[in-house]
This record gives C-alpha cells, sequence and structure tokens, in this order.
C-alpha cells in the first residue's frame, strides 16, 4: 500500500507512491495524456496521467473528473522544475469520492458581487488559500513576539456594558433584561489585566456600526491589543517597532511561495526593520499644507492625508502628539504640551493607512475623572475603570494592531473583504 501524504509533504517520497486525497483544481488533455491540477489545502500539484500506462478504467473514470471533484489519486512523486512546487505526480490510480457538477467559479472572470456571494467557494482559489496562509503566519507571528517579549495573553469580552472609546458606532443588543454592546476594543481590560500581569495582550474579534464602503474598513475585524505597566509613550513606540519588524520578516522567511503568487513586490517588505521616521501631528499639518491640502490644525486626517504622509518614506511611519480634542479620553496630555497627547498612529507605506493606534495611557485619578466629566461617561458603567488609578496606579501604555489592515499591506491587497475568512461589510453578512 502506498503511503498517504500531503502536497506539501511529497518532497519527502521522491522516487515512491504515495496516495493523497486532493480536489481537482482544473484539468486539461492532449488525448493520450491528462493533466489533473490538484490541491488539497495544504498546495497545488500537476497529476500525469499517461493512457497507455494505466488501466482503460483509471482512464476512462479520469476523463470524468470535473473542476472541484474530490478524490484519492495514487502516484509516483518525482522532480519537476517547471512545476510552481517543485515537484510532480505521475498517476496510477483514482479512486472518486464525489463527483461535482456545474461548480459556479468557473476559470472565467467573475464580478466581485458574484464571488462574494460564493466566499465558502471562493476561499478554494489559490490566490485566496495564498491570503489565507499569510494571515495565519502573521497571526503564529504575533504570538511568537509576544510569548517571547514576556506577555501573557488575556481574552477581552465581546459583550460589554459601555463603550470603550465614547462612541456610539455600537452594535447593540439585549443581555437578557439590560443593554449591551458588542466590543469594539478589548483595551480597558487590557489595562486591567496589566495592572495584574504587567505586560499583556488580547487577540480577539471587534466590532464597529460603522457605515462606511472604504478597501480599509469592515464591520467585523480583529484586533491585537498589547498594554503594558510601567511603559511609557517612548518605550511603547520601540516595542511597537519591533513587533511590525517581526511580522513582516516572518511573512517574507516563511510564506515565500505565497507572497510570489501574489505577485508582491517582496522589496518593499525586506527593509521593514529597526527604526521607523517619526513626525508630529503639527509637522503632518505642515506637510499637508505646503503640498496644497485644505486642513487646518485640530481637523482628524483622511486616507489621502495618510496616503500622501506615506509616499514620502519607504517605511511605516509614526504621526505622534495628536490634538487631545481628537483622540479618546483615556489618552495622556503631553505635559509640556497638554492641548496634545502621548498617542501616536503608525502609517502603512503603499497607501494602506493606519495600522496602529497607541498611546499612553492617563493615570492620573483626578485628570481621569476631570475626563469622564467632559464626556459625559457613566460613573456606574466605568467605576471599575476608574479604580484602576485608585488602587496602584502606574504609568502605562498600549496600543492596537488591525490585523485584516496588516494582512492588506503585506499581501498588497486593493481591499480587506480578502484578508478575512469570512467578511462583514456594510450590507453584506452572507454567507
Amino acid at each position: 500500500m502506498s503511503n498517504k501524504c500531503l502536497i506539501r509533504e511529497v518532497g519527502n517520497h521522491i522516487g515512491q507512491e504515495v496516495t493523497i486525497g486532493c480536489w481537482v483544481h482544473n484539468k486539461r488533455s492532449s488525448g493520450k495524456i491528462q493533466f489533473l491540477q490538484l490541491r488539497d489545502g495544504t498546495g497545488f500539484i500537476q497529476g500525469v496521467m499517461v493512457k497507455a500506462e494505466v488501466e482503460e478504467e483509471i482512464w476512462l473514470t479520469s476523463k470524468e473528473l470535473t473542476q472541484e471533484s474530490s478524490l484519492y489519486v495514487t502516484g509516483i512523486v518525482r522532480e519537476e522544475e517547471r512545476s510552481r512546487s517543485g515537484f510532480e505526480l505521475t498517476l496510477t490510480g483514482v479512486k472518486v469520492i464525489h463527483l461535482t457538477k456545474d461548480y459556479p467559479i468557473t476559470p472565467k472572470e467573475h464580478g466581485v458581487d458574484f464571488l462574494m456571494d460564493n466566499r465558502h467557494l471562493w476561499m478554494r482559489a489559490p490566490r485566496q488559500r495564498a491570503v489565507l496562509v499569510i494571515r495565519n503566519e502573521i497571526i503564529k507571528a504575533v504570538q511568537q513576539f509576544f510569548d517571547e517579549k514576556g506577555f501573557t495573553k488575556v481574552d477581552a469580552p465581546i459583550l460589554t456594558p459601555s463603550s470603550c472609546e465614547g462612541t456610539t458606532e455600537l452594535f447593540h443588543t439585549k443581555y437578557f433584561e439590560e443593554d449591551a454592546f458588542l466590543s469594539q476594543s478589548g483595551q480597558l481590560y487590557m489595562e486591567a489585566a496589566a495592572m495584574a500581569l504587567g505586560r499583556v495582550y488580547s487577540f480577539g474579534p471587534t466590532f464597529r456600526a460603522e457605515k462606511s464602503k472604504t478597501r480599509r474598513h469592515l464591520i467585523e475585524f480583529w484586533m491585537i491589543e498589547p498594554e503594558m505597566a510601567f511603559v511609557e509613550h517612548e518605550e511603547s513606540l520601540e516595542i511597537q517597532e519591533q513587533f511590525i519588524s517581526h511580522i513582516v520578516q516572518s511573512v517574507l522567511k516563511n510564506c515565500q511561495k505565497e507572497l510570489k503568487f501574489l505577485k508582491r513586490d517582496m522589496s518593499k517588505l525586506e527593509h521593514i526593520t529597526g527604526d521607523f521616521p517619526r513626525i508630529t501631528y503639527d509637522d503632518a499639518i505642515q506637510f499637508l499644507q505646503d503640498n496644497d491640502f485644505d486642513i487646518k490644525w485640530g481637523e482628524d486626517f483622511g486616507a489621502p492625508h495618510e496616503t500622501a504622509i506615506a509616499e514620502h518614506y519607504d517605511k511605516p511611519v509614526f504621526i505622534t502628539h495628536y490634538p487631545t480634542e481628537l483622540k479618546s479620553f483615556y489618552m495622556k496630555p503631553d505635559p509640556e504640551r497638554p492641548e496634545v497627547v502621548l498617542c501616536a498612529d503608525l502609517i502603512a507605506p503603499e497607501g494602506y493607512g493606519e495600522i496602529i493606534g497607541g498611546s499612553q495611557r492617563i493615570d492620573d485619578v483626578e485628570l481621569m475623572e476631570q475626563r469622564f466629566t467632559e464626556h459625559n461617561l457613566s460613573d456606574e458603567a466605568y467605576k471599575w475603570y476608574m479604580e484602576l488609578r485608585t488602587y496602584g496606579s502606574v504609568p502605562h501604555s498600549g496600543f492596537g494592531l488591525g490585523l485584516e489592515r496588516t494582512v492588506a499591506w503585506i499581501c498588497g491587497l486593493e481591499h480587506v473583504r480578502e484578508t478575512i475568512p469570512f467578511p462583514r461589510l456594510l450590507y453584506r453578512m452572507y454567507p
């Protein structure tokens, strides 16, 4: 009996007969030879069947195979330089599991709406597989980085009694007889966890009821949110630089095939190491005004502003010290200039926009009470959060990385809808 193996393992079986459970991605025939493009989720390989070398029943069975039919194939593994995988199968046997009829996603061009309606099938395409493999590598790199830095992963709740940032862009639901909301961030809970465990991070789904249709926005997305006790603004920026550099280099090391398939210009990623450039909000406003943007101090940046700034750097760029009025209530003002806060947004190159937002947090209880009043925050709902400043308050900082925007940037994708297995977009919750 031949060895059962995965496509990604065939290099360990050169010259041997193996059996692979797979699907037919595509096929063609030259009369006396059939070429089957096979996939099993771990990779793609071509199977070659020569009519004169197999029993007639096997040949006829293979001729009936259709796109996305499932089967077991048996064949001899051989090296093939012209193949993308470097290997090929000389097929000796085929056992059909299920013969597919009228598979809807054919090799022809399809519109985005059609592909999104069939996302459960579109995921099988080589491009989509490559994106999801890179997404998985990013997730592994995130966890590896924080493990090596001594962080503890803490799970934040998804159902919350109040907003994290005081906005109204929340999904409301009922928690038995009480009002509840789907979380837009786990940050406040991570602050509590940091007071217990020192350095922590959460990694989970978050939700924004923002009616946005841009290529950067999802309704449901995943956030990585570290929080660090005894860490101030400058040290936090250094950790963010190390973090992003580690992620990018891990993908370059472990996902070469996927990046090449996506035709990603890897030269734009190879130098994402070391220090990132930094400019203040003041400098950014001046730069934009000098380049004919109609923007005034105190206004927030939109996508065109971020893109214009990013185009002047070949690495992610930090924009620091935003006006206090633009940022969330918990951000610590600059002691030397309280009209701005100790914060930074990290803008990715190539027009991908903000991928990290972070700040040093307010640790003074009196100032936090003042912020509660200014932002009309409920003392009852936030009593526990205030107590973090009452009982052993310390300087602390944190940030949040948007996973899907990071995937889009590293993969070089036009839209975030391809960065998550089942995207939730404005007016789309199927499948």
